[in-house]
């Protein structure tokens, strides 16, 4: 029903900068959040960044003035500018949204697959 796909991942160095975008598509009639997570290996799956609606965003601590999160609602999508990275970011970066379906009662999480960044030191 939805499909979530991620671009823009890859390998940078430190200090470098990537920006991810995903596309949402399928039967969707509303989105009210959405945002993006990362898995580093052999850690939990953390929130990185979410923007709901009127624009309103939430950061984790470690990200703070380096990477912005912004949508744009006419096309289903979301982006994540990363600037300044660092080792400590490299990680499997998860794009998730929050959205109302044709045929499904309420608000449901929906996932990306998950896009690969790796910063070299």
């Amino acid at each position: 029903q939805v499909q979530l796909v991620e671009s823009g991942g890859g390998l940078v160095q430190a200090g470098g900068s990537l920006r991810l975008s995903c596309v949402a598509s399928g039967s969707i009639f509303s989105i009210n959040a959405m945002g993006w997570y990362r898995q580093a290996p052999g850690k939990q799956r953390d929130l990185v960044a979410a923007v709901g609606g009127g624009d309103i965003t939430n950061y984790a601590d470690s990200v703070k003035g380096r990477f912005t999160i912004s949508r744009d609602n006419a096309k289903n999508t979301v982006y994540l500018q990363m600037n300044s990275l660092k080792p400590e970011d490299t990680a499997v970066y998860y794009c998730n949204i929050a959205a109302g379906v044709w045929g499904t009662l309420g608000v449901q999480d929906y996932w990306g697959k998950g896009i690969l960044v790796t910063v070299s030191s």
